[in-house]
């Protein structure tokens, strides 16, 4: 199982100085384990989003370093910002990344709730999945009155903080209230518009927000408003669903916006929000320019939207990750207002660090590598790379033969060969990869100590274990080759003729890569001391070998055959 991973991502009311949000973001930098992975100031709302990941206890001992900090060097009782904030670390929520459930995540905001409050002494309300009550789930509600409330708020018992003192003493004056949940992934976007009012963009926001707005008699904004049977107001619900959002004015960008919080993207993805967005603008007479992500963001919302935008042009789908990318970026505009770098805002990239692989090299390094005097890579890399080569031809060739001049009506057909041949080339890259790691373990097997039979036999046991995945591996290089060459065999059949040969030229390259491998799995399964499992591996290995040799020359001879 994968060790638990939870991301943190406090709000703090600074947005300014920077010497403070550094001082305050450094904090999370003292823990072990924990990994700074984003800071994002924005001046108009005077806050910063700070988002770093890690293990639960070290995560928590980080939050509780940078609510400390927050707490000495920012002064409540001077802060202005268009944000609704009521604190110095305003929010704290922790959210699940891996290896954890919500519900345990939630345990630990508890706890770091409980710390703050008697550690801190400022007063922490639970919220969202951490919440002790049903009124508390929800954030609006926690911070509504915000700051200036604060003193109003702590004497009502019915809004006494889940931990903490219940007065605005001089030193709450000070720090405020801080709200600690756990919750999902919840995406902060904004959209640009090309007006300065944020009465216009409030409107666009209640058409679009799950909450909509409150229904009114004659005047939709002056109106008296239409209560229910229980005297609460009666509401228009908004378009979307796990969508909440406000307008506001930026004065740093001289812009109005629409300010989301995305708090379920599997039921309202960011480009739905972006699209429908854009439909309620234009029928106020106003137009979008543009978004702002502010934190991170999975790396899948960004392959959905560049698909969702990629459909609604007719085009293939089977481009590359670092396309898509590029396409999502430009069509939701996530750098009108400053540059977008996907190293710095996804996620999963931020994750990956600075190690390098052997299919992040350039070409001239990556034979370099290969030509030196280290043993790796070897021949089950380069076969597996030569694969990628192959089925790299036979995606270009669908995705030529999707954008070709009177197929419009067959690019879906072409796009889904395309996306098909993506997935094998991604499948291959890895392995090239695999199979250097998978060497290695052989090496490390061989230099474990070998001086008790305890020792020798351990020793033994994972030389054994590791030639066997060493087998293994370039067997998978030499099935995934195999079955890619369905893409060449399609595309030289159906795709566009004037391509044709790079559809053979791919089916010769696989061709190579499962004959590569094929002597990769032989020489590694003689090592192998379970004849049982080398001969089974062997069969295996032979049987895609022949099927191989059969489909290359099917497709050769109808290739040949058509130039």
């Amino acid at each position: 199982m994968d060790k638990p991973l939870i991301e943190c991502v406090p709000n703090i009311s600074e947005g300014r100085n920077q010497s403070v949000i550094k001082a305050i973001a450094k904090t999370v930098e003292t823990v072990e384990g924990v990994r700074l992975l984003d800071i994002d100031p924005g001046k108009a709302t005077n806050r910063t989003v700070i988002t770093f990941v890690g293990e639960p206890d070290q995560v928590v001992e980080a939050a509780f370093r940078l609510i400390k900090k927050a707490s000495e060097l920012i002064d409540m009782s001077k802060h202005k910002g268009e944000h609704p904030r009521f604190g110095a670390t305003d929010v704290c929520p922790l959210v699940p990344i891996s290896g954890i459930s919500l519900e345990e995540t939630a345990e630990y905001a508890k706890a770091l709730g409980k710390r703050v409050g008697e550690e801190l002494d400022i007063p922490v309300y639970l919220y969202e999945k951490a919440a002790q009550e049903e009124k508390r789930i929800n954030l609006a509600n926690c911070r509504a009155g915000e700051y200036e409330g604060l003193p109003k708020k702590l004497k009502d018992k019915a809004w006494k903080p889940d931990f903490g003192p219940a007065e605005f003493n001089k030193k709450v004056s000070k720090t405020g209230a801080t709200a600690i949940s756990a919750r999902d992934f919840l995406v902060a976007y904004n959209v640009n518009l090309n007006t300065t009012s944020t009465r216009r963009a409030n409107a666009i926001a209640f058409d679009i927000r799950e909450a909509g707005r409150v229904q009114r008699e004659g005047n939709p904004i002056t109106g008296k408003k239409v209560l229910d049977k229980k005297g609460e107001p009666v509401r228009i619900p908004g378009k979307l669903k796990a969508v909440k959002g406000i307008g506001w004015y930026i004065e740093e960008y001289g812009i109005a916006q629409i300010s989301y919080n995305l708090t379920n993207i599997s039921i309202t993805p960011m480009h739905i929000a972006f699209d429908e967005t854009c439909k309620a603008a234009d029928a106020r007479g106003l137009r979008v320019t543009g978004s702002e992500l502010i934190g991170l963001i999975p790396l899948n919302a960004m392959l959905d939207a560049a698909d969702y935008f990629l459909t609604k042009q007719n085009r293939s789908l089977g481009i590359s990750e670092t396309e898509k990318i590029k396409i999502a970026v430009k069509s939701l505009g996530l750098d009108d207002l400053k540059p977008f770098d996907p190293d710095e805002k996804i996620i999963e990239y931020q994750l990956r660090g600075d190690s390098k692989q052997l299919i992040d090299l350039t070409l001239s390094d990556f034979a370099d590598e290969t030509a030196s005097e280290s043993m790796a890579p070897g021949g089950g890399s380069i076969a597996a790379y030569v694969g990628a080569l192959g089925v790299s031809l036979g995606t270009m060739v669908a995705n030529l033969s999707a954008h070709k001049a009177g197929w419009d009506d067959r690019w879906e057909e072409f796009s889904k060969w395309a996306e098909t041949g993506q997935k094998y080339k991604s499948k291959l890259m890895y392995l090239v990869d695999e199979d250097t790691r998978a060497f290695n373990k052989i090496i490390d097997g061989f230099r474990m100590p070998k001086g008790t039979k305890q020792e020798k036999d351990a020793r033994a046991t994972a030389i054994e274990s590791a030639t066997i995945y060493a087998t293994e591996v370039p067997l998978q290089v030499m099935e995934t080759a195999f079955y890619s060459m369905e893409v060449m065999h399609a595309m030289a059949q159906q795709g566009i003729q004037n391509s044709i040969s790079d559809a053979g030229v791919g089916a010769l390259c696989a061709r190579t890569a499962v004959y590569g491998a094929f002597l990769n799995v032989r020489i590694n399964a003689r090592d192998i001391k379970d004849r049982s499992v080398a001969d089974t591996l062997l069969e295996r290995a032979d049987n895609v070998f022949q099927s191989t040799i059969s489909l290359e020359e099917e497709i050769l001879a109808f290739v040949n055959t058509a130039i």
